[in-house]
Order: structure tokens, then sequence, then C-alpha cells
């Protein structure tokens, strides 16, 4: 028999789990799956389950042929989650084999190289979707305008809002914002340019809604996306003030991969830090710097990247910023 080892109190007793943790992600990104489907149609649909099916793949051949583990972590619902946020940050006519890299590259390098679940620094589908945008920069910003059903590879492109944004800030043109969609209209996804932009981030209410699911049954809690949406509010509303070619701060909280970052990647379990007051300065962080590449960096989008350099200082968060113990006094 093994032996049995009891640690001090206190002790608690719970539901969770990993597997249910995962699928609740899960359910609470079909809002927007469903979204994706009715904006792009065939394309989403190939994309999504493309990612999907190779990153689970990806995970159970290099669980069994390479680190050779007699468990498989391919129902726990993690690679699911990695194959959905990939596909979702990417666009909806990105061909097949450039998916299946990306969802090689998330899994083999993002996931199983650092040990698997729970021991990987960054968020695997963003090391995934970066991996392909610096390595195919021209499929990876190429953007479908949504309301082609059936259209795949041959879709039509066009702007999306933050490429607007951008180009009203290189050229100092104000009246560039102009062309821009209402915020209801983008919160809803139908419009916002002719619906173009990745498969995920088309429409804010789907997330908002997978945020409100995932709250009421306490998959997350609000600091990381209510300190990164704060954040940016802050940050990006001080700028029209300094010269009328920054965009508004709803705008920007609403536009580009705000929302599916701050929501579904930046509360990452593994990567983020783990008591409150760490995932507040952990989302500040990844708001600050979100709005700094998106200004003046060379990408109109700055949420992935911003978010893969805060997880690189989860472990200093971690360790400088730690909860009260249980039954400490405060000193005086």
């Amino acid at each position: 028999m093994g032996k049995l080892i009891v640690s001090l109190s206190p002790h608690a007793h719970g539901t969770d789990s990993v597997e249910r943790n995962m699928y609740g992600v899960v359910i609470a990104l079909i809002p927007a799956l469903l979204v994706s489907f009715f904006y792009f149609g065939i394309g989403s649909a190939i994309v999504c389950a493309t990612s999907v099916i190779a990153c689970v793949l990806f995970e159970w051949a290099i669980n069994k042929f390479i680190l050779r583990n007699s468990h498989t972590t391919v129902c726990d619902g993690s690679a699911v989650i990695t194959g959905l946020l990939l596909g979702f940050n990417l666009p909806s006519n990105l061909p097949i084999w450039i998916i299946l890299i990306g969802a090689l590259v998330a899994i083999g390098i993002g996931k199983m190289t650092f040990g698997g679940l729970g021991c990987n620094l960054f968020n695997p589908a963003l090391v995934g979707r970066c991996f392909l945008l610096v390595s195919f920069p021209a499929q990876m910003t190429s953007w479908p305008k949504a309301g082609q059903l059936t259209s795949y590879i041959d879709a039509e492109t066009g702007a999306t809002p933050l490429s607007v944004m951008k180009a009203a800030i290189k050229t100092g043109d104000s009246s560039l914002l102009d062309s821009l969609p209402s915020s209801f209209h983008m919160l809803l996804g139908n419009d916002m340019a002719g619906g173009a932009g990745t498969i995920g981030e088309v429409c804010a209410l789907a997330l908002l809604l997978g945020l409100a699911y995932m709250l009421w049954k306490r998959i997350i809690t609000w600091h990381i996306p209510v300190s990164i949406i704060a954040t940016v509010f802050v940050f990006s509303g001080l700028m029209p003030l300094y010269s009328p070619v920054y965009a508004s701060p709803l705008a920007e909280i609403l536009s580009g991969g705000l929302m599916l970052g701050a929501i579904f990647m930046a509360t990452d379990y593994v990567t983020s830090p783990m008591c409150a007051k760490g995932q507040i300065v952990y989302g500040v962080g990844i708001g600050f710097l979100t709005v700094v590449i998106r200004n003046w960096g060379s990408y109109p989008e700055g949420m992935s990247f911003a978010i893969l350099i805060m997880n690189a200082f989860t472990p200093l968060i971690n360790t400088y910023v730690k909860p009260k113990r249980f039954g400490e006094v405060v000193k005086k």
C-alpha cells in the first residue's frame, strides 16, 4: 500500500477538476464559434476544425511516441482549447498546411517542450499564432470580409478597424477614423468594416457572453479581464487629448483581439499569476503594452505580444506579489 501523507490544515474539498474547468472554457467559447460560422461560413469551419484536430493529434503523438507517457492528456480538454484559441486567432482563408504548422508549434514548442499541461511558461495558442505571424506575414494579415459563407481560399479581403487606426496614426490624417464602424456595430459584429478580422474577434458581445458564463461558473475571476480593459480604456482615452489621429477608447476596446485575449488567453491558469493582486498587476501590464504596441509598434495589433511578454513576468509577479498567509497576523 502507498503511504498516506496528510498536509497541515486548512483543507478544502470541492468539485473542481482540470477537465471541468477546461470544458467549461470550451462551452464559453461556443457563442463566439457560432458567430464565426455565421459570418465566415465554411472558412471558419475548416480553420477551426483543422486547428482543433491537429492540436489533439499532435499532443497524442508527442505523448505516445516522444515522451512515451503511459497516461495521455488529450482527454482533459486543454488541447481542444489550444486548438480553438489558435483557430480564433487566424484569418478564415488560411491554408490548411499553415494551420498544421501553427498547431505543431503551439503544442510541440509552446506546451509539450516545457513538460505539458501546467508546466508551460507561455500561452501555447499565442506561441503558435505569433510564430505564424512572423513566418507567414502575408497570409496572416489577409483578412476575408464577412458574408462570404461558401468561400475559403478565394474569399475577398478587406481592412480591419485596427489597420484603419494604424493608417490614421502613420499618415496623421484623422479623417480616416470616420470610416470606422460605430461602437455598437463593433459590439454586435454586424458591420466592422465588412467584418474583416480574425475568426474569433468579430463579435465582442459573443465574447462577453463567454466571460459572463466563466464568471458565473467561477472558472475565472474578474481581476485579469477587468484590469486589462480598464487600463486600455484609461491610456487610450488620454491619446485623443494629445492628437485627434488616435481612436476613441471604446473603439480600441471593441476592435481587434483585445476582448478575445483579455477574456480567454490572458486568464490561462498556468501562465497568469496566482493571487488577485498579482493578476491586477499582470492585467495592467498587458493593457499598457497593448496600447503602446498598437500605437507605436510595427503591427496594428499588440494583444498577443503583450500577453506573451507578461507571461514571462508571471514567475516574478508570483515571487513579489503574494497573498497573506492563512492565520498570519499583520505587524503594526
